[in-house]
């Protein structure tokens, strides 16, 4: 009877030893390899979503499995690759990353430049700039990080300038140093509500980016009565936590979104409206 159980014991001891190993050899062997193979990005629907959607069976190629969320404001992309949700996060330009991390001590970094969406200006009552009466509602985001981009485009547009040696890109509505049709700027609205702004009928003219225009079925190029310059710096990027730009699968990225394949996709589906960037 003891042997009995001297042997049951060596059997059930020897059994989980094998169990313990199995579980080690998933971690470290096929199951860990692909995991670590496997690449989550956050991104606006339109045009990063389908951008990334484009570049997946490349990236695959590469070796790299790539799951996407889908975002539609401005605010929790960063705060899901803040807390480890996404592994990267493709919807914001620069200067918008820049205030974010200053703001809320985000530990980010910017992996490469994709593509540069221009903001136009829509209105349901003029065709152009200049037929803009005096007191013109204005209606723009609400994102302090784009203000400076728009009151640039409207300085270079000539309707209004800018006090001298303000630098641009951090420029405020109180830089404006001469206003000739007395414009007046409403800054009240989230950027992704801005279309429906404009639909409504709301204001003289509505600034809007062109991932939201494109998103709610407008033309940037055709339905705005002026849009920014292809030049702008404004380079929407793909953003990483720190230390992890030169991860393999963060490079691949990347790389695939600067390929000819990817940018050209960019330019026959989006006419203009987005601008691909390589660095």
């Amino acid at each position: 009877m003891k042997k009995w159980l001297l042997a049951l014991f060596v059997l059930v001891l020897t059994a989980g030893l094998a169990a313990c190993g199995t579980s080690e050899d998933n971690t470290s062997g096929e199951g860990g390899k692909e995991e670590s193979k496997k690449i989550v990005v956050g991104a606006s629907n339109v045009p990063h979503a389908e951008i990334l959607e484009e570049a997946k069976a490349l990236l695959e190629e590469k070796g790299y499995e790539m799951e996407i969320k889908t975002f539609n404001d401005y605010v929790v992309p960063n705060q899901a690759l803040d807390s480890g949700e996404l592994d990267a996060n493709y919807f914001q330009h620069i200067p918008y990353l820049e205030s974010q991390m200053a703001e809320h001590g985000y530990k980010f970094e910017n992996a490469g430049g994709i593509h540069i969406e221009p903001i136009g200006v829509y209105s349901q009552d003029h065709t152009t700039l200049d037929d803009l009466p005096k007191g013109a509602h204005i209606i723009m985001s609400s994102s302090v990080a784009d203000h400076g981009r728009i009151l640039t485009m409207l300085e270079k547009e000539g309707l209004i300038t800018l006090k001298e040696g303000v630098e641009k890109v951090k420029a405020t509505i109180e830089d404006i140093a001469e206003n000739p049709k007395e414009l007046k700027f409403d800054t009240e609205y989230e950027a992704a509500l801005l279309p429906q702004i404009f639909n409504n009928g709301e204001g003289d003219a509505v600034l809007i980016n062109s991932n939201y225009a494109i998103d709610a079925g407008l033309n940037p190029l055709e339905d705005s009565i002026a849009i920014e310059e292809s030049d702008s710096p404004y380079v929407n990027v793909i953003a990483v936590r720190e230390g992890d730009k030169d991860k393999p699968a963060i490079k691949a990225l990347v790389e695939v979104l600067h390929s000819k394949e990817i940018q050209d996709f960019i330019l026959e589906k989006y006419e203009g409206a987005v601008v691909p960037v390589k660095e």
